[in-house]
């Protein structure tokens, strides 16, 4: 299992390129961004320091959205820092929240996302797409090669990402929900004759490095989180009902705690101590975020590996970012990787 970590492009810059260079000499694998040009820095700006600045490590969005950028523009982004940097680049995409909200939009409709989907990845890999009655094709770009992760939550996002997407992103590590989308997503994509095992699968949640007496501390460092997912989970709800009467469609693992939800202001969006979280119970918390000592954290990631989890990235917005960086980077992704003794 690969392990990420996923940053707000927060000022200065120089610490996101920092904790990034960082992450690249402790192993992980990708450098995940939220993209959100109004509440943080413009993260395109920033892939380009990072990428100077490392030599493996990949880069992309968690998540863009096909409404704050013309697809083109985007597409020719990613191909630019593949053309500079090697094809070190991803695309995350979803049909948008803080960063459509925010400037009094609303995620685009699913048949948007399809269509993003393919004009991004056909012109940020070199080839040619129909876009708005013209064939166009960026010319400069045959070596590109660029790869699309969906994300999403609802029944039929998952179908849309397992017929359309390169990798799945599932932004919560509940065990349960993993294995419920996980499972919607390989089954879209076999139904289209598609190899579901060519799906790259991606969990990001909060994760926290710290004693077993001190949960409570780390919970409410990432009860945000709970808020964030909670907005998605609200869009199900108000497409689908309650969860009685979709209870065959999403589990209530998934809705049921968003009943005491109320307002939510974007302004506390991914922040420890937004005041509009605490509709979110502790076992929420536990089951979608990894806390504690690292033992606990090995456990949960083999239980998400079982499922066939690539790569779990981490949501990296509490007090404890070097901390847990570094534990990170010098216990788990070693046992994770199996590094060897050099002579038995």
């Amino acid at each position: 299992m690969d392990i990420g970590i996923v940053l707000q492009t927060t000022p200065p810059a120089a610490r996101v390129i920092d904790l990034a260079k960082r992450a690249e000499t402790y192993g992980f694998s990708h450098v995940w961004t939220f993209d959100s040009h109004i509440l943080w820095e413009e993260p395109y700006v920033i892939y380009s320091q990072i990428l100077a600045e490392t030599r493996k490590i990949t880069v992309g969005p968690m998540v863009t959205n096909p409404a704050t950028r013309d697809w083109t523009v985007t597409a020719s982004t990613y191909a630019t820092l593949n053309e500079m940097f090697g094809n070190r680049t991803v695309c995350g995409i979803g049909r948008g929240d803080s960063a459509v909200r925010v400037t009094n939009g609303k995620p685009t409709t699913l048949a948007t996302m399809r269509e993003s989907i393919h004009v991004i990845r056909e012109l940020g890999s070199g080839r040619s797409v129909d876009y708005k009655g013209s064939t166009i094709t960026l010319p400069w770009a045959a070596d590109s090669e660029l790869e699309v992760w969906g994300a999403g939550y609802g029944p039929k996002a998952l179908q849309l990402i397992g017929e359309t997407c390169d990798g799945f992103i599932l932004q919560l590590a509940d065990v349960s929900i993993a294995e419920w989308t996980i499972g919607s997503v390989r089954a879209a994509a076999e139904a289209v004759g598609r190899n579901p095992d060519d799906i790259t699968i991606c969990v990001a949640a909060p994760a926290y490095v710290g004693p077993a007496d001190e949960l409570a501390a780390q919970r409410d460092q990432v009860r945000w989180f709970g808020g964030m997912v909670g907005n998605h989970v609200a869009d199900i709800v108000e497409r689908y009902g309650n969860s009685s009467s979709m209870s065959t469609m999403v589990p209530a693992a998934l809705t049921d705690y968003i009943a005491g939800r109320e307002t939510y202001d974007y302004n506390q969006h991914g922040r420890a101590g937004n005041e509009h979280a605490s509709f979110v119970p502790d076992e929420v918390i536990d089951r979608f975020c990894l806390l504690g000592p690292v033992e606990a954290h090995l456990e949960r990631l083999a239980e998400l590996a079982a499922l066939g989890v690539d790569q779990f990235a981490i949501y990296l917005q509490h007090d404890a970012k070097d901390h847990t960086l570094a534990e990170y980077g010098e216990k788990i992704i070693p046992m994770l990787t199996g590094t060897g003794l050099a002579k038995r």
